[in-house]
């Protein structure tokens, strides 16, 4: 049985839809629906109506070990109890959603700190988080990108971030009714940021759903899966 702190964790409280997510508040305002892509052109890269084709590009190899170093950085963050680092690599977008709501981000960044201290003293303490299992990769937010052709820079259709969807694995210590728990959280990250750079920023996938995650990245697969989010207790290994 899952302890019932469980019902909040600090990764959830970090990127809720707002420091008083405990209190059941009304939803998210959607974002407005993505339009759709152009169709793709019968000759790419030579002018005409195809022109505004929004083009793919191959990931970097080093893409995926960005991204899981990222994750990695900020569960060593957290579970430090740096909790302002987390806030501050929250999506922006994201954590613009609940400053509309909440009133300011200056709201927001309080309202967090504020609850992550509650749950503190609520005998839930958090003992590691990583990047585990196999990552996804997308491409989102379309708009413009240069490019070389013929020895000359072209302005075409693109995408400009990337999103990765990070499996990960937190650690919790449990005190509840005299006794210690340990469970581990199995959820996942998505981790984007601007094509060419390295600066991650967070949405945690336990505290968004996959209509969330739609409205702002339109251009996901619409028959996407999200990895779940569960809570496995740890069992005691046996005394010798």
């Amino acid at each position: 049985m899952v302890p019932r702190f469980l019902l909040a964790s600090p990764w959830i409280l970090l990127a809720a839809a707002g420091p008083l997510a405990a209190q059941n508040p009304p939803p998210l305002a959607p974002l407005p629906p993505p339009k759709p892509a152009p169709a793709a052109p019968a000759n790419p890269g030579q002018g005409g109506p195809g022109e505004n084709v929004i083009k793919s590009e191959v990931p970097p190899a080093t893409l995926i070990q960005s991204a899981r170093a990222a994750v990695d950085q900020l569960g060593i963050e957290v579970v430090a109890g740096r909790y302002q680092f987390a806030i501050d690599r929250i999506y922006p977008r994201w954590k613009e959603r609940m400053a509309k709501r909440e009133g300011s981000m200056a709201e927001v960044d309080a309202g967090l700190l504020r609850a992550m201290k509650e749950f503190q003293r609520s005998g839930v303490s958090l003992l590691s988080s990583k990047a585990v299992g196999e990552a996804q990769v997308f491409e989102v937010e379309p708009g413009k990108r240069v490019e070389k052709i013929g020895g000359r820079d072209v302005v075409s259709p693109g995408y400009t971030k990337w999103l990765v969807l990070v499996p990960t694995v937190t650690r919790l210590k449990v005190f509840e009714s005299g006794q210690t728990h340990l469970v581990d959280k199995i959820s996942f990250q998505a981790a984007i940021t601007d094509k060419g750079k390295n600066d991650w920023t967070f949405i945690d996938g336990s505290t968004a759903k996959f209509t969330d995650f739609r409205s702002l990245f339109g251009t996901l697969p619409a028959d996407l899966k999200l990895p779940e989010t569960t809570y496995t207790p740890v069992k005691d290994e046996p005394k010798r």
